[in-house]
């Protein structure tokens, strides 16, 4: 027997079981979050404005979520990524679960750490205005847990799912707080309709059409265009009465989708058609060097021009000017309505200062990749508008400043309802005979429950456009 022969076959065989043993290791020890991951930052580094500041050799072990955050730029505020890009998406549309309404959050006194949460609107055919809650009723407990600057965000989140809140509702007729008492509400899949109120207020001579438009979204589902159809009839109504001034609130308004707000300024800026630049997009150098080469898209693409609007009011507005009511939660494609009509006309704001936020986002997923259920919201672009102008980033001050914290709050649409009754005394001249005669006002504002929302904040440039653009990392 040659035992050289066979020991040697027999090292030959060790070794090929090594060999083939590490290479086994090696595929199928790719740290979990590496396939997702590498996805994240090819997109990244193609799409991401601020991509040149990303570091160079990120850390592909982190959990996605921490990944992403790692290659984002220090001043970056908006940027998101979620682990369900379906949610995502159906977020965008103003489509969540939930009850059905929107608080702000106040310290109930300057010396401790309570919260109050005050309803600032409920939706209609909601849970929530079902059980009879309105604007100004205050919780001061999510299952049965006080609210307070440490909880309160926690406490939220719960409310995509049945809860139960304690709450004091409010009474207009006596300006005060009714007993306490416990509801408990469930939660829906609820498609938030923007087109919140449309009323017209008649002064004298004065025509005064007031629009609550709380998202900028087109329909409840990608591609659908209802709502934006009904601001459309909404407008045409405006037109048909002959108004003369028009109050537009967007003070619970966080944004949405870029189409929706050129829809919007369309209707309202005066001798605008599709002409006419409502915004100019800002890429990084590769986008922007992608875009002009590419023969389907173009420089022209880096333009938005505004809409054709037969319902268009602007020729009858006094002075050429728009009422604008804000608030904190005023952001993004709001922001980007006000910029983009200040060329074309004189935007008066009331409220408070904006958010800040002029760059935009699209949104980035693998459909139906088993492997990967990630989506992601980087910001991709700048806004500015005709005049090249985007110098935001801190907000917009409003001329008329008035903190919108008062105890006792109104219906929207009530003329006694404080920014409204500022609206209408600046147009018509007279006193302000609705005023709020309840002054005291609650603590400093601690959050809202807008930005629990990932429409809010956003500017969303829409599904079309986004397809065009995607294309151009294939090639």
């Amino acid at each position: 027997m040659n035992f050289k022969r066979i020991a040697t076959w027999a090292f030959s065989m060790c070794v090929l079981v090594v060999l083939v043993t590490l290479s086994a290791c090696n595929e199928d020890d790719e740290h979990p979050n590496e396939y997702v991951n590498n996805w994240i930052e090819t997109n990244m580094d193609f799409w991401y404005y601020w991509n040149t500041t990303m570091p160079a050799n990120p850390n592909k072990k982190l959990t996605p979520n921490l990944f992403f955050e790692s290659l984002k730029n220090q001043d970056d505020r908006f940027s998101w990524i979620q682990e369900n890009y379906q949610e995502l998406l159906n977020s965008l549309q103003g489509v969540n679960k939930e009850a059905g309404y929107e608080v702000a959050l106040f310290r109930e006194s300057a010396d401790n750490t309570t919260l109050i949460a005050q309803l600032v609107y409920v939706k209609p055919a909601s849970p929530a205005e079902t059980a009879g809650l309105k604007r100004g009723d205050v919780i001061s407990h999510i299952n049965n847990q006080q609210l307070t600057t440490e909880n309160y965000r926690t406490l939220l989140a719960a409310t995509a799912n049945d809860h139960t809140i304690t709450f004091r509702a409010l009474d207009l007729a006596s300006e005060s707080f009714l007993p306490v008492q416990t509801k408990s509400l469930s939660t829906v899949v609820y498609a938030e309709n923007p087109n919140f109120l449309n009323k017209i207020f008649i002064h004298n001579d004065r025509k005064i059409g007031y629009y609550v438009y709380n998202l900028f979204s087109t329909g409840p589902v990608q591609g659908n265009t209802t709502y934006n159809n009904e601001m459309d009839n909404i407008f045409a109504t405006f037109q048909s009465a002959g108004i003369t001034d028009l109050i537009l609130d967007l003070r619970f308004n966080s944004g949405g989708a870029e189409s929706a707000t050129v829809n919007l300024a369309s209707l309202i800026a005066k001798g605008v058609d599709n002409t006419k630049v409502f915004t100019y997009r800002e890429y990084n150098t590769l986008v922007t060097r992608a875009i002009k080469n590419d023969p389907d898209l173009g420089a022209g693409f880096l333009d938005v021009e505004f809409i054709s609007k037969p319902q268009n009011v602007g020729s009858l507005l006094t002075n050429n000017r728009v009422y604008i009511l804000t608030g904190t939660r005023t952001a993004s494609a709001s922001e980007l309505l006000i910029n983009g009509l200040r060329p074309y006309m004189d935007v008066f704001l009331i409220g408070g200062t904006t958010v800040g936020k002029n760059v935009g986002s699209i949104s980035l997923f693998n459909e139906n990749d088993p492997r990967n259920t990630w989506g992601m919201q980087p910001i991709v672009t700048k806004s500015l508008n005709s005049l090249k102008q985007s110098d935001y980033s801190n907000g917009f001050a409003p001329q008329i400043a008035i903190p919108d914290n008062h105890l006792i709050v109104y219906p929207l649409g009530d003329e006694r309802e404080l920014l409204l009754s500022r609206a209408l005394q600046e147009i018509t001249g007279v006193g302000d005979p609705g005023r709020v005669r309840v002054s005291k006002t609650w603590g400093r504002e601690e959050g809202h429950s807008l930005d629990m929302k990932r429409h809010s904040n956003t500017l969303t440039i829409d599904q079309p456009d986004q397809q065009k653009l995607i294309r151009l990392l294939n090639q």
